[in-house]
């Protein structure tokens, strides 16, 4: 059973570079599921979009938050800020 004071957890990423005309967002985020198992969400597109999405389940908030961590800092090397 999931614990009563779970926070979501998450991170906003964007790129902006006007001169390439790129204006793009990456969410990342945790959540629980009603199966008492953990999906990690991503999101990604242009700023001002709805864009699109991808749902990942992991058994445990632990492998869930590795996942997480992996992507994010992916995304910082490729020039994503954190928002």
């Amino acid at each position: 059973m999931h614990a009563l004071n779970t926070q979501p957890q998450q991170a906003n990423l964007h790129r902006i570079n006007p001169k390439q005309n790129m204006h793009r967002f990456y969410q990342l985020r945790i959540e629980p599921t009603l199966f008492e198992d953990w999906c990690l969400i991503r999101r990604w597109g242009r700023i001002g979009s709805n864009g699109q999405a991808k749902r990942q389940w992991f058994a445990h908030i632990s492998d869930a938050t590795i996942a997480m961590q992996k992507l994010e800092g992916a995304k910082i090397c490729k020039g994503y800020v954190a928002r």
